[in-house]
């Protein structure tokens, strides 16, 4: 009979390396969908929304309607982002 001596759980996992492997992904699909704008300033807009999704706060409690307006961008093109972001990223409403 073979023995299998590199099995899956032979190892154990280290909670804090799996929590930055976990961190570190979350931070790549972020910057990753941020860096996919077209623009300098679209790539802005996608900080903000991000930031609006996630920690509001840190951008004074702006709505997604007065980010679009500071952007030049209207209601609806913010608040699609806003949709892809979180789909993007597994986040509920």
């Amino acid at each position: 009979m073979k023995t299998n001596d590199k099995s899956f759980f032979a190892a154990p996992v280290d909670p804090h390396q799996e929590a930055r492997t976990l961190a570190l992904e979350v931070i790549c699909r972020l910057m990753i969908w941020i860096a996919d704008a077209p623009t300098f300033e679209d790539r802005g807009l996608r900080a903000s929304v991000a930031l609006y999704c996630v920690r509001p706060d840190l951008i004074q409690g702006q709505t997604l309607e007065q980010l679009g307006g500071r952007s030049g961008r209207t209601r609806q093109h913010v608040f699609n982002l806003a949709e892809n972001f979180r789909l993007s990223t597994g986040l509920k409403p």
